[in-house]
C-alpha cells in the first residue's frame, strides 16, 4: 500500500471524524427544540423525528460513517481507528460555542485521559483477521465464546432496561450509554459481515443467497436502531461534553472486546501489547471518573449559587405582600438584561 493511499485514507478519517462531532450538534440542537414542542427523548417521546435539525445531523452521522467505511480500504487500521477520537475534540469544541456547555478544567482533564487511553488500547490492539465468506462469520458468530458473550450482552441490556432505566436513567449516564454502547458491538459485528458480503457479491462471489446474510442485516437492523434510540436519550438528558467522550470510550471498549471474542484477534499478542492494552482501559476509567466528578462538581455549583430566586421567593411570601414579591421577581430578572453590552 502506497503513502498516497495512506494519504486518501487519512484523510477520509479525519473527514469522518469532524462530520461525527458536528451531528452531535446537530442532533443536539433537534432534540432540545423537539423537546419544547412535545414529550422530549428523554421522556420515551420521539417528538425529534419531525425536527429537520436532528435528521440533518443523522444524516451527517451517516456520511461520517461512510467515511470511516471507506477509509479502512485506503489505509490500515492502526492508522484509521485512534483518530475516530478526534470527534470528541470536535463536538466538545463545538458545544461549547454552539450549545454553551462549559467545560471546566477537571472535564477536558477527564477527556484527555479518555482519549490517551482510548489510543493506547486501540495502537496495541491486534490485526483483524479478515473473513472470506459470510459462511466463515457465520462460524465465528456460533462458536461457544463469541455465543456467551452475545448472550451476556442481551440479558445485561434486557436488566438495565427492564429494572435500572426507569429508575436512574435521568440520573446515572452509564445506563443510556451502557445499553447504547453494548448493542453498538454487536451492530459493528454485523455490520462488518455485511460488508463482507457486499465486497464478495461486487468481487463476482454472489453472498445474497445464503441466509446468514439476510440474518446479518436482520442483527444489524435491529441493534443500530436500539443504539441511535438510546444515544437519542442520552443526548436528550445530558451534556454534550459528557456523552460524547464516555460514549466513545465505552463504544470502542466493548468494540475491540467483541471483535477479539469472535475473531481471535488476540491470539497472537504479546504480553507487552496486553499490558499496554491493561494500561489504556486503566486511564480510560480514569478519565470516565474524572469527567463524573466535574459533572458532578458543576451540579454543586449550581445549587450552591448566591442568592437563588426561590429563596427570595419564599422570604417575601412570608411577608405577606404581593407588591413586594412582585417587585423582588422584576429585579431578578431585569438585572441582568441592565447590564451594558460589552463592546
Amino acid at each position: 500500500m502506497g503513502s498516497s493511499d495512506n494519504t486518501v485514507g487519512l484523510a477520509l478519517a479525519v473527514a469522518s471524524s469532524a462530520f461525527v462531532g458536528g451531528s452531535f450538534i446537530l442532533k443536539k440542537l433537534g432534540l432540545m427544540r423537539a423537546g419544547k414542542l412535545g414529550v422530549s427523548a428523554g421522556g420515551g417521546g420521539y417528538t425529534y423525528l419531525l425536527e429537520p435539525l436532528w435528521w440533518a445531523g443523522l444524516i451527517t452521522m451517516l456520511l461520517g460513517e461512510v467515511a470511516n467505511c471507506v477509509a479502512y480500504v485506503f489505509a490500515p487500521a492502526v492508522l484509521v481507528t485512534p483518530l475516530g477520537a478526534l470527534s470528541i475534540i470536535v463536538s466538545s469544541v463545538l458545544a461549547h460555542f454552539v450549545l454553551k456547555e462549559h467545560l471546566n478544567k477537571l472535564g477536558v482533564l477527564g477527556c484527555i485521559s479518555c482519549i490517551v487511553g482510548s489510543v493506547v488500547v486501540v495502537l496495541h490492539a491486534p490485526e483483524e483477521n479478515m473473513p472470506n465468506s459470510v459462511e466463515e462469520i457465520w462460524d465465528l458468530a456460533t462458536q461457544p465464546a463469541f455465543l456467551a458473550y452475545a448472550l451476556t450482552t442481551f440479558v445485561l441490556v434486557a436488566t438495565l432496561v427492564v429494572f435500572f432505566e426507569p429508575r436512574y436513567g435521568q440520573k446515572n449516564i452509564l445506563i443510556y450509554l451502557g445499553i447504547c454502547s453494548t448493542m453498538g458491538s454487536l451492530t459493528v459485528v454485523s455490520i462488518k459481515a455485511v460488508g463482507v458480503a457486499i465486497k464478495l457479491t461486487l468481487d463476482g462471489t454472489n453472498q445474497l443467497f445464503y441466509p446468514h446474510t439476510w440474518l446479518f442485516v436482520l442483527v444489524t437492523v435491529i441493534c443500530g436502531v436500539s443504539q441511535l434510540n438510546y444515544l437519542n436519550k442520552a443526548l436528550d438528558t445530558f451534556d454534550l461534553a459528557i456523552v460524547s467522550p464516555v460514549y466513545y470510550v465505552l463504544f470502542t471498549t466493548l468494540t475491540i472486546v467483541a471483535n477479539g471474542i469472535m475473531f481471535k484477534d488476540g491470539a497472537d499478542q504479546s504480553l507487552s501489547s496486553i499490558a499496554s492494552e491493561c494500561c489504556g482501559l486503566i486511564t480510560i476509567l480514569t478519565g470516565t471518573i474524572l469527567l463524573h466528578a466535574a459533572k458532578e462538581k458543576k451540579a454543586a455549583s449550581h445549587a450552591a449559587s448566591p442568592w437563588p430566586l426561590d429563596r427570595g421567593i419564599s422570604w417575601y411570601i412570608s411577608l405577606g405582600s404581593e407588591n413586594l414579591l412582585r417587585n423582588v421577581e422584576d429585579d431578578y430578572f431585569a438585572a441582568p438584561q441592565s447590564s451594558p453590552t460589552p463592546v
